[in-house]
């Protein structure tokens, strides 16, 4: 049975249920379309990111950068979903810097010095636009005075507003979605400014996959965007459109994480 893991923005109750509905919807439309032994559920076993690579991959979701820094070549590409939230620009998206509500810190240049929260060396949202966005501004191959790895997002907001860090940079869907469903976790914070915008997190198969295997995804999730039915799934999501990207559409986030090298920002 091929495996099916969509796990990146599924961290409250609702929007679990409603990416469990798109599955189940899915499920049946390439039921029908002649793509027998589907799983009726979304595997909630494995890591995600050691779903992207598994040779019986059928469908997950992976973060922009390490899809072009390590997995461009070893699976396809399907969509790119488009979200409807601040900060979204089709499937671009961008996020939000944060500090603490009573903090000093204003600008990009108040950060200087500081100690900076991010979820992960290899997030595209938490660490690379983040470092993209204040790479103007090192000075002798140093900006941030400290950087903690926090694991998560949420574990990113919970360090800026407990004090163990000064700033973080959330992706803005996930912010949305915070907002709207955890809004306790980001009382007193505030957003001091926007990094880059970049490709968003790219729905992905198999390396081996078929090219009609390729074209009956596209067009389930294409038909889930029009499906009456799934109109509240949708809105619980975000979700308005899915985008068809090539993998060279993904490159400029490599050249962010070039750019901030050559400047030394580390």
């Amino acid at each position: 049975m091929p495996l099916v893991s969509i796990a990146m923005y599924v961290t409250s109750t609702p929007l679990a249920d409603a990416t469990a509905e798109l599955w189940s919807f899915l499920r049946q439309y390439l039921s029908q379309a002649g793509l027998g032994d589907l799983p009726e559920k979304l595997d909630q076993t494995v890591p995600y990111e050691e779903a992207w690579l598994r040779p019986d991959l059928l469908l997950s979701q992976t973060c922009g950068y390490p899809f072009a820094s390590s997995l461009r070549g070893r699976v396809r590409l399907v969509a790119t979903p488009v979200y409807g939230h601040p900060g979204c620009d089709g499937p671009l998206m961008r996020s939000f810097i944060i500090v603490r509500e009573g903090s000093p810190l204003r600008s990009l240049e108040d950060l200087r010095g500081t100690t900076a929260a991010i979820n992960s060396p290899d997030s595209n949202s938490g660490s690379n636009l983040f470092r993209a966005a204040v790479a103007p501004l090192g000075r002798d191959g140093r900006f941030f005075g400290r950087i903690i790895e926090t694991g998560s997002h949420g574990g990113s907001i919970a360090a800026v507003a407990d004090g163990r860090a000064d700033s973080a940079a959330i992706d803005c869907i996930t912010y949305a979605n915070i907002r709207r469903f955890d809004p306790g976790q980001i009382e007193g914070i505030r957003i001091i400014a926007e990094t880059p915008k970049g490709p968003g997190l790219p729905f992905i198969t198999s390396g081996d996959a078929s090219d009609e295997r390729i074209h009956l995804l596209r067009s389930g999730l294409d038909t889930a965007i029009r499906e009456p039915s799934l109109a509240t799934t949708r809105a619980t999501l975000g979700l308005v459109d899915f985008a068809v990207l090539s993998e060279a559409d993904y490159e400029p986030l490599l050249s962010l994480a070039g750019d901030f090298a050559e400047v030394g920002v580390t």
